[in-house]
C-alpha cells in the first residue's frame, strides 16, 4: 500500500507553473540565443523522429518518446538553415553553434567550464580540475570531498529504497531550495514534478471553477501529454491550466491546437407534410 501511495505521489509532482512553457514544436525553433535550457545557434535533428528541436529537453517535452543525445548526427544552423554533420561551427556560414561543444553528448551551450566525464557518461559543469570521479559512488564530486565523504555505491543510479522506482539523477540541495524559491516545480532533466503537488493542483481546480472561459472557448478541448504519468488524453482547455485526466496533474504539454465543439446555430427545419 505504501509503495502504491508513494508512486501516486511521485506522479503528482510539478514542473514550472502549469502555465509555464507549453510551447508547440514551431515555437521551439532555434533563435541565435537558443531555448530556455541552452544558449546555442542550431537545432538538433532528432535521430528517433527526424524532427528539429533546439535541445533534447524541448523534444522530450513535446513528443511521446525521448531523444537519445548520443545518437544525434545532424544539426541545422539557425542562421542559414543548413543541415549538416554535428560540429561546433557551421560549415556554410561559419556561425559558432556554441561556446562549448561535446562531440559525445552533442551538447552546445555557453562556456561554463564544462567537461565530459567518461565514467559518468555525461557532461558536467566544471572546471574539471575542481572535481574528481569517485569510482565507488560513480559520481563526480568536489575535490575537497576526496577521501572526505561517505561513499554510497553507485549512488546516482540506484532505485528508491521505498517505492523501488528509478531515481535516475540527483540535485544539489541548495539548487533544490532555489527551485522552491523560484516557484519552479518541474525537474529540468526529466520534466517530472519534483515533489508532491496535490495541494497546488487542488488550488488550480478552485481557480478554474471560479473563472469560466469566454463563450467561444467553452467546450473546447485539447490533446495533451502528461509529464508526470506520461498519459496522452484529450481534456477541456483552460488558460489557467490543462489538467491530466489520468493522474490529475497540471504538469502537462499540448500535443496540438484547440478542438472547438461544434454547435448548431439553429434547429433543422421540420419536414413539411403535403
Amino acid at each position: 500500500m505504501w509503495s502504491l501511495r508513494c508512486q501516486k505521489q511521485r506522479r503528482r509532482k510539478a514542473g514550472s507553473l502549469p502555465l509555464a512553457a507549453k510551447k508547440r514544436h514551431g515555437e521551439n525553433m532555434a533563435s541565435p540565443v537558443g531555448c530556455e535550457h541552452y544558449a546555442r545557434s542550431c537545432l538538433l535533428k532528432a535521430p528517433c523522429c527526424g524532427k528539429l528541436y533546439v535541445c533534447r529537453l524541448c523534444h522530450d517535452a513535446e513528443e511521446n518518446h525521448q531523444m537519445d543525445r548520443f545518437k544525434v548526427r545532424e544539426v541545422q544552423c539557425s542562421a542559414c538553415q543548413t543541415v549538416q554533420q554535428a560540429q561546433k561551427t557551421c560549415q556554410q556560414c561559419h556561425v559558432q553553434f556554441g561556446e562549448y561543444y561535446c562531440d559525445i553528448c552533442h551538447l552546445f551551450d555557453k562556456d561554463k567550464k564544462q567537461y565530459h566525464c567518461q565514467p559518468c557518461g555525461i557532461c558536467r559543469i566544471g572546471p574539471r580540475e575542481k572535481y574528481f570521479h569517485c569510482e565507488k559512488c560513480n559520481l563526480c564530486l568536489a575535490q575537497d570531498l576526496r577521501g572526505n565523504h561517505k561513499c554510497v555505491e553507485n549512488v546516482s543510479r540506484q532505485n528508491c529504497p521505498v517505492c523501488m522506482e528509478v531515481i535516475k539523477h540527483i540535485i544539489h540541495w541548495l539548487l533544490y531550495r532555489g527551485m522552491l524559491d523560484l516557484f519552479t516545480y518541474r525537474c529540468p532533466l526529466c520534466m517530472h514534478s519534483a515533489w508532491n503537488m496535490e495541494d497546488h493542483w487542488d488550488q488550480i481546480d478552485i481557480e478554474i471553477a471560479q473563472s469560466p472561459m469566454p463563450t467561444e472557448y467553452q467546450g473546447a478541448t485539447v490533446k495533451i501529454i502528461c509529464n508526470d504519468c506520461v498519459a496522452h488524453c484529450a481534456v477541456p482547455f483552460h488558460v489557467l491550466g490543462i489538467k491530466c485526466s489520468g493522474c490529475g496533474s497540471y504538469n502537462t504539454a499540448q500535443e496540438g491546437g484547440l478542438i472547438h465543439k461544434c454547435v448548431l446555430d439553429q434547429e433543422p427545419p421540420s419536414p413539411q407534410l403535403h
